[in-house]
């Protein structure tokens, strides 16, 4: 076994020995994480610039389509980096950052949509103090709170790591794992290994039962309304649905593949799933709630045909 001391990087086993077909994954990579960077800065600047999207919900949907490109600047340069070397080693300060972002971004990613079903569930349940309870000020709040909350959440399962010596450093993922990060270490007591387990909850259980519950009294309320509201508030709703299933299906894949033995599962449909979350999620969301509503799907094609957008 190596000397602790000797470990000053982590190599990415995942890779593997890929000859030729880099070029081609660099290229289809490059490709995808470009699009999604665009798709999402579109958004941004159409509603930064039409002051009618200047609302609570296109603001929260803002700051989604920001951590969007966060967190697919957190995987994308460190995979296409890789793709050109021999050895894949990512030393520890930079394996440590490379969590630090993919995993914020996650934190960040089911708090907003948390926040983003407590904005419809006031909107729906209490339409007429709307304007009140989700002023600009309270709206930056939230925000600020979903950042603040899930950078607590990630020092706080980080400083189980920050402290550990290490005994091995082969890592069989294409990006540093919480949890494989933990298993390489010479001694690692039991809160250290289920430390990615409680950041998942607070991470994931925590919003995702915040949004049920907001879920569930819209549901109430949409049960004694008007047919017309019943498909306002299914067609507003159904968006943030179907994203935070997509994301629970991305976490349910990237912990079986950290945390059992897949071996049976070709390896690159297992590295694909393990990154599911990353590769589908930032590109879903700007069509899922962007270009999917009416009113940014009308700023865009102004913004897009250089018609008067600024009213």
């Amino acid at each position: 076994m190596e000397n602790s001391t000797e470990i000053v990087s982590f190599v990415l086993a995942a890779y593997g020995n890929i000859g030729e077909l880099k070029y081609l994954y660099f290229s289809i990579m490059l490709l995808w994480y470009l699009s999604i960077c665009v798709a999402n800065t579109v958004l941004i600047i159409v509603i930064y610039v039409d002051k009618r999207l200047h609302e609570p919900m296109y603001i929260l949907l803002c700051n989604l389509f920001v951590n969007e490109i966060g967190g697919s600047t957190s995987l994308y340069p460190l995979m296409l980096s890789q793709m050109f070397s021999d050895t894949h080693e990512v030393t520890l300060p930079w394996c440590f950052l490379h969590m630090c972002y993919i995993y914020i971004s996650t934190s960040v990613e089911f708090c907003s949509l948390a926040a983003m079903a407590y904005d419809r569930y006031v909107a729906i349940c209490y339409p007429l103090h709307y304007s009140v309870i989700m002023n600009t000020g309270r709206v930056g709040m939230i925000i600020l709170f979903v950042w603040m909350y899930s950078f607590v959440n990630f020092v706080f399962s980080f400083s189980f790591v920050i402290h550990l010596k290490f005994c091995g450093n082969v890592i069989d993922k294409v990006f540093c794992d919480h949890h494989l990060v933990i298993k390489l270490a010479c001694s690692a007591s039991v809160v250290h290994k289920i430390s990615d387990l409680l950041f998942a909850f607070v991470t994931i259980v925590i919003p995702v039962s915040l949004i049920s519950v907001s879920y569930m009294k819209i549901l109430a309320v949409c049960l004694n309304t008007s047919k017309e509201n019943k498909q306002k508030a299914v067609s507003t709703c159904t968006p943030q649905i179907v994203s935070v299933s997509n994301l629970f299906v991305g976490c349910i894949f990237h912990f079986v593949d950290s945390r059992f033995d897949v071996a049976h599962v070709p390896d690159k449909v297992r590295i694909i799933l393990s990154v599911y979350l990353l590769i589908c999620q930032p590109m879903v969301t700007p069509f899922m709630y962007g270009y999917n509503l009416p009113k940014i799907k009308q700023s865009c094609k102004r913004f897009l045909f250089n018609r008067n957008i600024n009213v």
